[in-house]
């Protein structure tokens, strides 16, 4: 079928799986009015579940043989804002290279029935043109495009809550793309799941071209090895994302989705940005999901997560390495709100309105075990097996694991580990597993859960091999699943139930 066939939008060009039953809910998240507490209410059925029974299709070919790269730039693009809630518009900037024709399709990525996304329309035809690659600010770093907008696109109010994805598909075929947001302002559902953008665009190295690409981690050098100590000091959401538009780590976000999806939680979504600025209330949610690798946070962010955990809202990290650099948050240059993530991270200065200096929170005298439970500790060489500890834990109830028992390869990426010097919250540590580190020598993963005197839950898997345990192919585990689904209907308030099998 014509790649250009679909539901067209009314945008404007300018220029140039088996149930999961629900547990049971107050009136708040999803209850009805009047149901005796020794009944369990029939559950409404949530956006969520109606959304992912829509008819899907993939949103990324299997073959990206036509994905874009940064040093022909085919097509590439960005959005004008993170996360966009129904009503508001959403702009695209878009470069084509050369200039040429494209169109914009739009799609949410969810379950539906293992399609793993749904399109929702697609931009009229567009005219694009080629844009330069901007010079880097002297002092800071950052590469600020300040393309035209290609496509204005108003969110309809019916689209479900959800992570998004805007694909740039050229005449020829060459494809980008850019990932938003969906809040859904209106409705608190009973978990709401927070997309670590600060995190996607600290590791974004637009462009990749061995010769002016920047991110927080490196520079070029003049012959075109990357070096730490050319690293930008800030970064800006005012440029594509690097190749074709995926961030780094993105695969983690996008396998938790699925499986949250597939087992029909009631979930909304929300970026980092939104839990900075309180458009994000933890209070309106039972339990705030933090899926990926989300290192980078701001004071804001951090004072809203422990003031809604200490009014009882869980919290659940499933990735690893989260809460580690203090970032601050700036507008762009024309004064739009978040555009900007600064981290010097060796630089012991305040900030000009007196905020912290831009390092790791432990240095600050703030370690992330204090809110976790464990911290950072390593990057893991290769794939190691959990090692189960704490197995009488109401976390590990159902999944059949003893203590000692090895759950292979889900130690990956970077890991967490409890700190013996440090003061934590009281909890129950749930793996031992060993590990080889890039640092050197061996160490030790953690995974941990404690509850609060509120009675809010803090998981923390201490893994980012956890979220691809749950739905990457040839990864899946139903112990992790089984656990992941213990936490979160402790979370959400639902009954134990069946974790549905997937494909």
């Amino acid at each position: 079928m014509d790649r250009f066939r679909r539901r067209t939008a009314l945008g404007l060009f300018v220029g140039g799986a088996s149930a999961v039953a629900l547990g049971p809910l107050d009136p708040v998240f999803g209850g009805r009015p009047g149901d005796s507490p020794n009944r369990l209410p029939i559950p409404p059925v949530s956006p969520v579940e109606r959304e992912n029974r829509a008819a899907g299709e993939p949103w990324w070919p299997e073959d990206d043989g036509r994905a874009a790269d940064d040093r022909q730039r085919q097509i590439q693009g960005y959005a004008s804002t993170t996360s966009v809630a129904h009503g508001e518009e959403i702009e695209f900037h878009v470069a084509v290279n050369p200039a040429g024709r494209f169109r914009i399709s739009v799609h949410r990525l969810g379950w539906y029935g293992g399609a793993g996304a749904r399109t929702m329309l697609t931009s009229p035809e567009l005219r694009g043109v080629p844009h330069p690659v901007p010079i880097a600010d002297p002092d800071t770093g950052v590469l600020d495009c300040r393309w035209p907008v290609s496509w204005r696109l108003p969110v309809p109010h019916d689209w479900t809550s959800g992570l998004y994805q805007a694909v740039f598909t050229s005449a020829d075929g060459w494809q980008a793309c850019a990932p938003f947001v969906v809040r859904d302002d209106r409705r608190p559902a009973a978990l709401c799941v927070v997309l670590p953008v600060t995190t996607w665009q600290a590791y974004n190295q637009w462009p990749r071209d061995r010769r002016v690409g920047k991110s927080l981690y490196g520079g070029y050098r003049p012959d075109g090895r990357r070096d730490p100590e050319l690293r930008a000091r800030a970064v800006t959401f005012d440029r594509p994302y690097s190749g074709a538009g995926r961030p780094f780590h993105f695969d983690r976000d996008e396998a938790a989705i699925r499986w949250l999806e597939r087992n029909l939680y009631d979930v909304s979504y929300a970026t980092s940005f939104d839990l900075h600025s309180g458009r994000l209330d933890p209070a309106r949610y039972r339990g705030l999901v933090f899926c990926g690798h989300d290192e980078y946070w701001s004071a804001e962010m951090r004072r809203a997560t422990e003031v809604g955990l200490a009014g009882g809202t869980s919290l659940a990290f499933l990735g690893a390495n989260s809460v580690y650099w203090h970032a601050r948050i700036h507008p762009a240059a024309d004064g739009r709100p978040e555009r900007v993530v600064e981290c010097a991270k060796t630089d012991p200065r305040r900030g000009a309105d007196g905020s912290d200096p831009t390092l790791t929170w432990r240095i600050l005298d703030q370690p992330e075990q204090a809110l976790l439970g464990v911290q950072y500790n390593g990057i893991v060489l290769t794939p190691q097996p959990l090692v189960v500890r704490g197995a009488d834990n109401w976390v590990w109830a159902g999944t059949g694991v003893a203590d000692g028992d090895r759950i292979p390869g889900v130690v990956a990426g970077e890991a967490d580990g409890v700190h013996a010097a440090l003061a934590r919250p009281a909890g129950t540590t749930l793996s031992s597993s060993p590990y080889p580190a890039q640092q050197g020598g061996r160490r030790v993963q953690n995974s941990h859960v404690y509850e609060t005197a509120r009675g809010a839950v803090v998981f923390a898997s201490g893994t980012l091999g956890w979220t691809l345990a749950l739905d990457r192919q040839g990864h899946r585990d139903p112990r992790i699943e089984r656990a992941t689904a213990n936490v979160l209907n402790r979370m959400a308030g639902r009954r134990p139930a069946a974790v549905s099998p997937g494909p």
